[in-house]
């Protein structure tokens, strides 16, 4: 029990390493279709589309990782992204150096 537990966290700090996070994902489309599109703007390395063991259909929401800030630019120089007729949310994820960091013990 305290495995699966320390794994989740682990999964919650790693998604902290994607440089988008996309919300208001169509049902029907796939990560394979996700990483398609976004390779328009550059190389996608990573889309995690996480899924619901109960229902087997995916969250609607997912991270995308490219491979070179400037992908990341070239995503922001478009107003808006839409997929089968949906407008995606993306959310740009924000990384603090360890500089910038908080203290905890402050």
């Amino acid at each position: 029990m305290a495995a699966a537990s320390a794994a989740r966290a682990v999964g919650r700090r790693s998604r902290h390493l994607f440089d988008f996070f996309v919300a208001e994902i169509p049902w029907t489309v796939s990560s394979k279709e996700l990483k398609e599109y976004f390779s328009q703007f550059g190389a996608v390395q990573r889309c995690q589309l996480p899924f619901d063991r109960d229902t087997g259909f995916h969250r609607r929401y997912c991270w995308i990782k490219f491979s070179t800030p400037q992908d990341v630019q070239n995503v922001l120089q478009k107003d808006s992204h839409i997929l089968e007729g949906s407008k995606l949310a993306l959310k740009q994820q924000t990384r603090r150096r360890r500089s910038q960091r908080r203290n905890p013990r402050e």
